[in-house]
């Protein structure tokens, strides 16, 4: 049953976009598949619901998949800096790793700027948003605070104030956020670092996001 289970989602990965996998290993054709017909939420039925509703565990088992390809994004994307993005959300989730914390811990290492390119201007924002039905309250505070955390190596350097993290310091979850930014994220710009890679992550990555976090076997 398992090596079945692992054929299936192997098989899955490989699909085109339009094609998915549900729970159990059958597979559905979106462009074709039943849909409600109300065209205002007003109208719909408990029908067009339940119907919606049967659909659902597709959406979420695509989850990990898509934010592999977020991640993915940051790959070759310099903007000046002496790694990719890519390398540096690894290379923060490698350490935090070898540095022996938990399994939520790097998740939120490797993703805290996978918003970079889609949102520039508050990232953080994003992968906060990401993380935050998954991840515990001081972890989802770390990733969407970590940009003013991090802005204490550098903002004094663009005309900007640097213990602007100080307006958090009364925080409980400031020393945590700092000591993220500090022992983890800061350093992360090593070129000559021996980082595992996006594939090492990859099964962390679907195992994390495969759990429903509303439901109580999660």
């Amino acid at each position: 049953m398992f090596l079945k289970k692992c054929v299936q989602q192997a098989f899955c990965e490989f699909l085109p976009y339009h094609f998915v996998c549900r729970r159990g290993g059958l597979m559905t054709d979106i462009e074709n598949a039943p849909r409600a017909t109300f065209t205002s939420f007003a109208d719909s039925t408990k029908e067009d619901w339940e119907l919606i509703m049967s659909q659902r565990s597709e959406l979420e088992a695509a989850l990990p998949g898509r934010i592999l390809e977020q991640l993915e994004l940051l790959r070759n994307d310099y903007g000046g800096f002496p790694v990719d993005r890519l390398e540096h959300s690894v290379q923060t989730a490698t350490r935090a790793e070898r540095d022996g914390r938990n399994d939520e811990y790097i998740v939120c290492a490797l993703l805290h700027d996978v918003g970079d390119v889609l949102t520039p201007y508050n990232h953080p924002d994003v992968a906060a948003a990401i993380l935050k039905p998954f991840v515990s309250t001081a972890n989802h505070w770390m990733v969407k605070n970590h940009g003013v955390f991090q802005g204490y190596y550098f903002w004094h350097h663009l005309g900007g104030d640097r213990n602007a993290r100080d307006a958090f310091n009364e925080n409980e979850h400031y020393g945590y956020c700092e000591e993220f930014c500090a022992e983890y994220d800061s350093p992360a710009f090593d070129p000559s670092y021996k980082s595992n890679s996006l594939e090492y992550y990859e099964p962390l990555i679907r195992d994390f996001f495969s759990k429903n976090p509303w439901s109580s076997n999660a």
